[in-house]
This record gives structure tokens, C-alpha cells and sequence, in this order.
């Protein structure tokens, strides 16, 4: 099989795989939305996304970001990992759990690919990440996001860069961190054509509670 071959069938098959991973978690949102007892209607008014949006996630269509995925498990009051997770709610009742290398929970957005780590721990203040991060052109202001609680990322592999709103934008390699507030508009892209992956960890809920 020639180079051209190989990559095109490489690429047909990272296709299948996405489109198996957005109708795997739209079925899963679909069904915890009807759990809450939540028309599309009520889920668009207790998230502030178009109905048209949760309608899309829900039928594999579109891939949410993480803002949405923050917004939908709010409006819906449970845990992130419950939108990740078959057997969320017949999960143990526990506060340790261990996710062995390459086992997380892959999810896939338009610019991202997350492995969710400890998803067995239900209710978690903290939702701890290893994200591949895609390379782009610089990032615009309508691509930013903003939502309730505190992010952390340290960078594991290749450059990034980390815009916050009222900052200058960061260059970060590998060993560097940062912390940010994120209410403030922020994202990140990678910088190079290389595998790019970070350790990120953030709240979901209103910290000021």
C-alpha cells in the first residue's frame, strides 16, 4: 500500500472512529437528559444552549466543547463523569480510584481530544484530563470560551498556546504549567505539526459555593 493509500485509509478510519464516539456520548446525554425528566426545551432554558444545539449532541451530528459539556452537566445537576460513563449510577460509593495508562474515557470535540481519567469516582469537584491538543491558526475571540471554576494544564508533550482573556498570550513547552480563573474567555491551540498533549484538570462547579 502506497504513503498516500495508507494515509487516506488512516483517515477514514479516525472518521468512523469520531463519528462512533459523538453517537456514543449523544445517546448517553440523550438518556441522561430524559433521566432528569428534562424536555429539549427545559434543557435549552437550564443550560442557555439553542435547543437546536443539544439537539445535534444528542443525535452524533456535532461534537460538544467542553463549555457545553460544563453547561449541560450543570443544568442537568449532576457529575461530568455521568455523561461519560454507562454504569455511572450503579457505580460504588467511593473516594479513590485509579485509571491505568491509555484506559481513560475518550471523548472528542472539534479541537480536542480528551481521555477523562478516575471517571469511576462519581461527583467529582475536579475533572482531570490528558488532552491532545490540534494545531490551528491563531485563535479568534468568537473561539474563546468562558465558564464557572479554575483550570490547570501542564504541558506533557510538543508547544502550546494559552490565551486568557486580558493577557498576553503564552507560549508554554513541555514542563511548563499555568493556572487561570475560568470565567475568563480563554483557549489553547498547539503550535507544531507534532503530537501535542497536556495534563489538564478542572472544576465544573461555582467554586463560590
Amino acid at each position: 500500500m502506497t504513503d498516500s493509500a495508507t494515509d487516506q485509509a488512516s483517515g477514514e478510519n479516525w472518521e468512523a472512529e469520531r463519528q462512533a464516539l459523538r453517537t456514543e456520548l449523544g445517546n448517553r446525554m440523550k438518556a441522561v437528559r430524559q433521566a432528569a425528566g428534562l424536555t429539549l426545551d427545559a434543557a435549552a432554558q437550564k443550560s442557555g444552549m439553542a435547543l437546536s444545539t443539544i439537539h445535534k449532541i444528542e443525535n452524533g451530528r456535532v461534537s460538544p466543547s467542553y463549555e457545553n459539556l460544563v453547561r449541560i452537566a450543570r443544568a442537568y445537576d449532576i457529575g461530568m463523569e455521568r455523561l461519560f460513563s454507562e454504569n455511572a449510577e450503579t457505580l460504588p460509593t467511593t473516594r479513590l480510584t485509579v485509571t491505568k495508562a491509555g484506559q481513560g474515557q475518550i471523548v472528542r470535540s472539534k479541537n480536542f481530544e480528551y481521555e477523562i481519567l478516575c471517571n469511576a469516582l462519581v461527583d467529582k469537584k475536579i475533572i482531570p484530563l490528558v488532552t491532545t491538543v490540534e494545531q490551528r491558526n491563531a485563535l479568534k475571540a468568537e473561539e474563546l470560551e468562558a465558564h464557572t471554576g479554575e483550570e490547570t494544564l501542564y504541558v506533557l508533550t510538543g508547544r502550546v498556546e494559552l490565551v486568557v482573556e486580558h493577557y498576553q498570550p503564552v507560549i508554554l513547552e513541555p514542563g511548563d504549567s499555568a493556572y487561570f480563573d475560568s470565567t475568563l474567555k480563554h483557549g489553547l491551540r498547539a503550535l507544531d505539526d507534532v503530537e501535542t498533549r497536556i495534563f489538564w484538570a478542572c472544576t465544573y462547579t461555582d467554586i463560590t459555593k
